[in-house]
């Protein structure tokens, strides 16, 4: 057993920066990487404690894979750590969506445009398959959890069950089984099938907490003071510029609310988003929050960054810095909303981590997160399928996209040239192990190719 070398703050500052650049696929995709990266290759946290961070970030309201990589760069080098890691997962996204949002507004209707975009989803719906897959092969050990994943996917796919209630369900039934079966509900459900020993790893099962992760009530008061100063601070600003009933204080607010509601990560708080931005306060038009989804889904970031194109159309609409500065107003605005979005975010983990520490290896409460993670699995499994029929019938979902369950049928049309995209990127991810960027690019060519094609 080798003895890994320490990680340097230099040496971590550019892997958060990389993987803010390379973070497709949405959390699942996400997560994958980092559990590539962190666990099998560079061996900075081992699988027990990764799966154990990873357990208390999908409870949290919130990105989970946004959370989980503040969670780790805290546990790596403090609270500096932590901010590094979780802003660098969404700096490079809200510019990008900047400039996306600006070219969307601008230049939306042309051909080249639309193709980039067309090609990347299948490319999308590839990636979020394969990191179910792949999260589930680490998780999914026995019947018990294969049985959990696959109630979860029947409860939300056929029922629509809403996301917080399933993991309600799995955290009762993971609290019940591991009193009774153990054995079952331990970290990941049995032994794990990375190649690295527990203890292999800079940050292993035994590791002792560091320093900076332990409890102190100090600590605790100092986190909730600077997060209620830096979220009165921005809003106070807000009210003083624009008033109560200014755009961006209203978007700061609003997102402040959402940010609390994003149990189950982006899609569960996406019809609370449309019913604010779009119904009651027109912020954007429908098909607006429609191919705002697109350009959230085919850029790297959490999900839920399509707050920021949110954002940037209603503030260039809105004309919040008057008409002449309609670039600048979309830009300022995607800031706010960002902000206030991802905030709460860095609280939860900031004062609820150095708890989460103390329970490491205790089962009463890693038994709970255990069966919440197998629950996601089958979450996940649901919104490969979504993706699927919202890329392969694009028609029926633009109209039924934010109904409940899958009420827009079939119907609209088959697209067979991204359905074979899906399948070729599948191909690609399963069999030969094609990079996650490779695939996105090449993907979104075909896309450019078809649509100057004509085809």
């Amino acid at each position: 057993m080798s003895n890994p070398t320490p990680i340097s703050f230099s040496e971590a500052l550019k892997f958060w920066l990389k993987l803010g650049f390379i973070s497709f696929g949405g959390p699942a995709g996400q997560i994958a990487i980092m559990h590539r990266e962190l666990v099998e290759q560079k061996r900075w946290i081992s699988e027990g404690r990764f799966l154990h961070a990873l357990n208390f970030c999908m409870v949290l309201p919130g990105p989970e894979a946004q959370q989980l990589a503040t969670y780790i760069g805290w546990l790596m080098h403090g609270t500096v750590g932590g901010i590094v890691a979780g802003g660098l997962f969404v700096l490079p996204s809200l510019f990008i969506l900047i400039g996306l949002s600006w070219i969307y507004l601008a230049f939306g209707s042309l051909p080249v445009v639309a193709g980039l975009l067309y090609g990347i989803k299948p490319a999308v719906t590839a990636i979020v398959l394969f990191a179910a897959w792949r999260i589930g092969s680490k998780t999914l050990k026995n019947s018990w959890l294969w049985c959990i994943a696959a109630a979860a996917f029947i409860a939300i796919f056929a029922f629509t069950i809403p996301f917080p209630a399933i993991i309600l369900a799995a955290a009762l039934l993971g609290a019940i089984g591991g009193k009774f079966a153990p054995h079952k509900f331990s970290v990941g459900g049995g032994h794990s099938e990375t190649k690295n020993h527990p203890d292999d790893a800079v940050i292993g099962d035994s590791t002792p907490t560091p320093p900076h992760a332990l409890f102190r009530w100090s600590r605790l008061a100092a986190v909730l003071g600077t997060c209620l100063v830096l979220w009165l601070g921005a809003m106070s600003i807000l009210v003083a510029q624009f008033g109560l009933q200014g755009t961006l204080t209203q978007m700061g607010w609003f997102f402040t609310k959402a940010a609390l509601l994003t149990f189950g990560g982006a899609y569960a708080v996406l019809p609370y988003v449309v019913q604010g931005a779009v119904d009651s306060f027109g912020w954007l038009t429908p098909q607006q929050m429609i191919d705002g989804l697109a350009l959230g889904e085919t850029t790297p970031g959490p999900l839920i960054m399509v707050v920021a194109f949110v954002g940037f159309v209603g503030g260039a609409t809105k004309e919040v810095l008057g008409p002449g500065s309609l670039f600048l107003a979309g830009a300022l605005a995607a800031t706010v909303v960002t902000f206030f979005t991802f905030l709460p975010s860095f609280l939860f983990i900031l004062i609820g981590g150095p708890f989460i520490e103390t329970t490491h290896g205790q089962l009463k409460f890693t038994a709970p997160l255990t069966a919440i993670t197998a629950a996601v699995v089958g979450v996940i499994v649901n919104l490969a399928v979504f993706f699927a029929w919202h890329v392969w019938w694009p028609k029926a979902n633009a109209a039924s996209m934010f109904a409940s369950g899958f009420g827009g049928g079939f119907g609209g049309g088959f697209e067979w040239f991204a359905a074979l995209l899906t399948l070729l990127a599948a191909i690609a991810l399963f069999r030969f192990k094609v990079g996650v960027m490779t695939i996105i690019v090449v993907c979104g060519a075909a896309g450019i190719v078809k649509a100057l094609a004509g085809i």
